[in-house]
């Protein structure tokens, strides 16, 4: 794919100094709610507007958005504040709708972004058109699936791309309603340094008080913007109230935030990275020379007769490892996950001896 770049998908008029923000309610509920919340934060400097029109949800029974009514009320967002309006689409009619309501901007949903058929559906939909699009990650943690949405609108001539990062769906309790992950979202930019990255600290953090703290590490690792859920009274709102925030919450947020000059030199970092460099040439010649061990342990093991798997043994190392890490102030989890993948090499180089 070719290079992006952030400018593409600007509006006249919208700056693209971090953070570039869109903001408003998760789901445009009535009229009088929207105009409203659009009226308050057009007044805070906002210029780009969201609303949920359709509102894919879990589990029937749910409030699933009022449809196509609500592009009547953005329009006339548009017309009375002269700010920018956004919605998501799922569908291909909703592609059609959107356009002829003049929409500016479409973002694609974490459940559609998992579904390839649902993606060239949509990549189709929107073939021959101008508009921005943002696309979220899908719902697991899966950095292929987010790519090749990308690449199935790009294969569609849609060039204006940008992705949004809103966390990653987990079955454990977690401090989070969607795990950040966000070595996924760098590695996108590794691969694609260009492509315009927004937060959406609403749905990764799931509560209210989490959205400042997100905001900030999305600013920390250079994400160009930020799109957050803003409603006019959010304890009353229809969806996800518990993530939303009124207007001036959302300017208190944003003027906290620390914005660092990505352009800044790092000269001076140039002997600390050289020590790194060195540090991860011994980490790699002490794995190597605990594979070749592992592999040894493999031979004795296939001489004697003896499963690969001793779990009383893997249990032993987690353990002494994790309490060793915490008397090293290091994070236990972290070490766990490091010897976890270490033991995972471990037992596949032992099966290809086993099985020659």
């Amino acid at each position: 794919m070719e290079e992006f770049k952030l400018e593409s998908i600007l509006l006249p008029g919208v700056s693209g100094e971090r953070p570039v923000v869109i903001a408003g309610p998760c789901s445009a509920e009535t009229e009088t709610q929207v105009l409203q919340t659009a009226q308050s934060l057009a007044a805070k400097g906002i210029k780009l507007f969201r609303a949920g029109i359709w509102k894919p949800r879990t589990k029937p029974g749910g409030f699933e958005g009022v449809g196509s009514i609500g592009l009547a009320w953005l329009r006339r967002v548009k017309e009375e504040t002269g700010m920018y309006v956004a919605t998501e689409v799922a569908t291909r009619d909703h592609v059609f709708e959107a356009l002829k309501a003049g929409i500016d901007l479409l973002w694609i949903g974490a459940r559609s972004s998992a579904n390839p058929f649902m993606m060239q559906e949509l990549a189709d939909a929107l073939k021959g058109t101008d508009l921005p699009v943002l696309v979220k990650n899908p719902v697991n943690p899966d950095l292929e699936l987010w790519i090749g949405a990308i690449q199935r609108l790009h294969g569609a001539g849609i060039r204006r791309l940008g992705v949004i990062h809103r966390g990653f769906s987990s079955y454990d309790k977690k401090i989070y309603r969607n795990l950040p992950l966000w070595h996924i979202p760098i590695e996108l930019r590794r691969r694609y340094p260009g492509l315009p990255i927004f937060c959406d600290p609403s749905h990764i953090g799931g509560r209210r008080e989490l959205i400042a703290p997100l905001c900030q590490q999305a600013m920390e690792l250079s994400f160009n913007g930020l799109i957050v859920e803003s409603h006019c009274n959010p304890d009353e709102a229809w969806s996800d109230a518990a993530q939303q925030i009124t207007p001036d919450v959302l300017d208190y947020v944003l003027n906290l935030l620390v914005i660092r000059d990505s352009t800044q030199t790092t000269e001076n970092l140039s002997e600390l990275r050289r020590q790194i460099d060195a540090i991860d040439e011994n980490l790699l010649e002490i794995l190597a020379k605990r594979m070749r061990i592992s592999r040894e342990i493999g031979i004795y093991k296939k001489e004697h007769n003896m499963p690969i798997l001793q779990t009383p043994r893997y249990g032993e190392i987690l353990e002494n490892r994790s309490r060793a890490a915490t008397a090293m102030d290091l994070n236990p989890e972290f070490i766990e996950k490091i010897m976890k993948e270490i033991h995972e090499e471990s037992v596949r180089q032992q099966m290809n001896i086993m099985t020659v």
